[in-house]
């Protein structure tokens, strides 16, 4: 059993927290925004993923998890300190890394004895060297320590068998007392774990995100060739998939990527790559086919419609991808602002993202299933392929929209079939 101190309470800090705690360790988890910790005091979550509310209940109730205010009583209490604070894009496409300055501070001040210091939080090579000076500069008492870079791999929607059964834990140490240490509290898991220096461990996470962010628009671009000679995208990443040196995952041609962790890491890689001297021009590209992806789609609605202005639009997901409440960098929100700003009428459902949304969207109507969405509208607009979407009741969407339009921004169903059933079918390089 270690003690583990997680600071930072968002999505990698509570799942990172509550998977620890699963493996026997005593965690706290520490957050700032006090209101945050009174509700999952209460057992209450901020976000939605599945099982997470379930395991963090079950590790409260066996006293290995606890939620506090205090960054000083956390460090006290704990030998390995993880830092899982935000890092958000700057308008230069840097990440702000203040947060994390912030609480490496806060803990240098605390230190009594060694402490093992880990940065999980998506951050640009060299982070850990400064977080080492940060600390020496503010650790008044000259205690020794050691900063480690561990890069997280979940995904939202599964970060539970993400964190659990994950394919290679990265652990970037400068000693091997760290080592040791870190080899220690994931030796549970039985997975490969690799050892290198900080800087690589931190490229690493980088090169990974960018890697998938470059074959979800790879595939994007493609479709749109296959919509220019008639071929079919779905066939083509399928046959590419079954190659072993591509693979099928992220080969889903659609409205684009979206999140807290491609867009903003996409952002960051390239910003680095600027400041030591080379231009990323194949990451600068992956993000322009992004961004181009969005007007692909809205463009899309304009040929199912002809004048947006007026009519009645149903969304049907609003989070950036299944499975989670998040919408930060959602494709889904930034196309019903667009069409928002168009003149469209909205109406909206998403089974957990709705009640973050109505902070953004105003003047949308919220509904309690799909087929409200789809009650007179003139087009269906799909934009998250959450599995409830993909059993919808295509007899009874086609009687309840004004029009029988959809715009399948996710390729969820098949263009034959929809065109046998009487829609006007639109979706993404399918001839």
């Amino acid at each position: 059993m270690q003690k583990v101190a997680v600071i930072g309470s968002g999505y990698v800090g509570l799942v990172t927290a509550a998977c620890l705690a699963e493996l026997g360790n005593r965690v706290i988890c520490v957050d700032n925004d006090k209101k945050k910790i009174v509700s999952l005091k209460k057992g209450i979550m901020p976000i939605y993923e599945p099982g997470l509310e379930e395991m963090v209940l079950r590790n409260k109730k066996a006293k290995r998890l606890n939620f506090i205010f205090s960054i000083k009583e956390a460090t006290e209490k704990s030998q390995i300190i993880f830092i899982c604070v935000g890092t958000p894009s700057r308008s230069d496409g840097s990440a702000d890394l203040s947060a994390v300055e912030k609480v490496a501070r806060a803990i240098a001040g605390a230190m009594k004895e060694y402490k093992v210091i880990v940065e999980k939080s998506t951050v640009p090579a060299e982070t850990g060297e400064k977080i080492k000076r940060t600390i020496e500069m503010s650790n008044s008492r000259k205690v020794a320590f050691d900063v480690v870079s561990n890069p997280e791999f979940i995904r939202e929607g599964q970060a539970l068998t993400d964190a659990m059964h994950p394919d290679r834990i990265i652990i970037g140490v400068a000693s091997k007392t760290a080592e040791e240490i870190m080899r220690k509290l994931y030796g549970p898991l039985k997975t490969p774990i690799i050892a290198c220096n900080i800087e690589t461990a931190e490229i690493i996470k980088h090169a990974c995100n960018s890697f998938l962010a470059t074959k979800i628009s790879f595939i994007n671009a493609i479709a749109s060739i296959c919509e220019r000679v008639g071929a079919d995208v779905e066939k083509v990443a399928e046959a590419m998939g079954l190659d072993k040196r591509i693979g099928r995952s992220f080969l889903n041609a659609g409205a684009g990527y979206g999140g807290s962790c491609f867009p903003k890491d996409v952002d960051a890689f390239i910003h680095l790559a600027h400041v030591k001297g080379y231009e990323f021009e194949l990451l600068k590209a992956v993000r322009r086919i992004n961004d181009e992806q969005k007007k692909v789609l809205f463009k899309k609605i304009e040929e199912a419609l002809w004048i947006i202005k007026d009519k009645t639009i149903g969304i049907l997901g609003l989070s950036f991808k299944p499975d989670t409440d998040d919408i930060r960098n959602s494709v889904a929100m930034d196309i019903a602002k667009m069409l928002i700003s168009a003149g469209a009428r909205l109406k909206a459902y998403d089974p957990k993202a709705m009640p973050k949304a109505s902070a953004e969207l105003k003047g949308v109507k919220f509904c309690n299933d799909p087929y409200e969405a789809a009650r007179k509208a003139n087009c269906l607009l799909i934009m998250t392929e959450w599995d409830e979407f993909k059993r919808l009741d295509l007899e009874k969407i086609k009687k309840l929209l004004s029009h029988p339009v959809i715009v399948d921004g996710r390729n969820i169903f098949g263009p034959a079939k929809m065109k046998n059933m009487g829609f006007i079918y639109k979706c993404i390089g399918r001839g």
